[in-house]
């Protein structure tokens, strides 16, 4: 299976990239690197692919495992070296969960399914970068 992206230039440093969902986002530089910083910075935008994969995975076993969970965040943390070319050598992906009847052990159950399993932005990442996962559960 191929995925074909197209990024179109819009002027200044501003892009347009489409997606197979039919949505499109806006790539933009910062003012200190003579963009206007009108879109979605590409590094960054790893990380939300990173969180968002993984994300998937355990909301999708949430649902399946019928566990109860108030809310739910993926926080990602990630350090980039000094030398170009830039690129994240360590991340630490925190995984978030609150509510008042939280299944700690199917929770974190889903969470390594995702990070070990089925998770494909996960296994990316973890070919040039040292990944840390943390579970942390938030009772009400």
């Amino acid at each position: 299976m191929t995925n074909h992206i197209t990024t179109k230039w819009l002027g200044g440093m501003a892009f347009e990239s489409n997606n197979p969902s039919g949505h499109n986002l806006r790539i933009d530089a910062g003012p200190d690197d003579g963009g206007e910083g009108s879109g979605l910075r590409p590094k960054a935008l790893m990380l939300s692919g990173l969180a968002g994969c993984s994300g998937l995975d355990v909301a999708s076993l949430i649902k399946k495992m019928k566990l109860e969970v108030d809310d739910f965040t993926i926080e990602t943390i990630a350090n980039l070296t000094d030398e170009h070319p830039k690129y994240y050598d360590s991340v630490v992906i925190e995984y978030h969960f609150y509510g008042s009847n939280l299944k700690e052990d199917k929770l974190q159950r889903a969470v390594d399914l995702s990070v070990e399993k089925y998770c494909g932005v996960m296994e990316m990442f973890r070919r040039f970068a040292q990944l840390e996962i943390k579970t942390v559960f938030h009772h009400k």
